[in-house]
């Protein structure tokens, strides 16, 4: 039987935030931090508003899920997000030893993975290009539009 849930639909709701971020003139990252095929924290980048560098897409995620679940390690759950973690993130995904991260583009400049991918934690599965095109065609729109 075909599981309803997997990366391709989790990722679609992480788009959904990215597309909040977009509607916001943010920069179009969204993320799903998932339990059980269960979404226990949403996030989308909101630095602009908030007028914070840390207010990333998966730092909103990550707080969202910690309050869910009353507790700061989220070792079975998986983030999914539309962009590569930066190094800031990677530091707080780290930190929260989540179980699985899973991204949509990659980053050439600023992603972790290939920069520093020591800031991850040991333990966590790592995985790129989850409907890749569709996350970064949205970017690409977004700084089309800034230019």
């Amino acid at each position: 039987m075909l599981n309803p849930f997997d990366d391709a639909y989790f990722m679609r709701q992480a788009l959904i935030e990215a597309k909040k971020a977009f509607e916001a003139d943010e920069v179009p990252v969204g993320a799903v931090v998932v339990a059980g095929n269960q979404i226990i924290g949403r996030g989308y980048n909101l630095t602009e508003k908030l007028h914070d560098v840390t207010a990333h897409a998966e730092l909103q995620a990550l707080t969202a899920a910690a309050n869910f679940l009353g507790a700061k390690y989220l070792k079975d759950c998986t983030l999914y997000v539309t962009l590569e973690p930066c190094p800031m993130c990677a530091g707080a995904l780290y930190w929260s030893q989540i179980g699985n991260i899973k991204f949509g583009a990659f980053d050439q400049h600023r992603g972790a993975t290939r920069h520093t991918p020591s800031l991850f934690h040991p333990s966590t599965q790592i995985q790129g290009g989850i409907k890749e095109d569709t996350c970064a065609r949205l970017m690409k729109t977004f700084f089309e539009r800034k230019r």
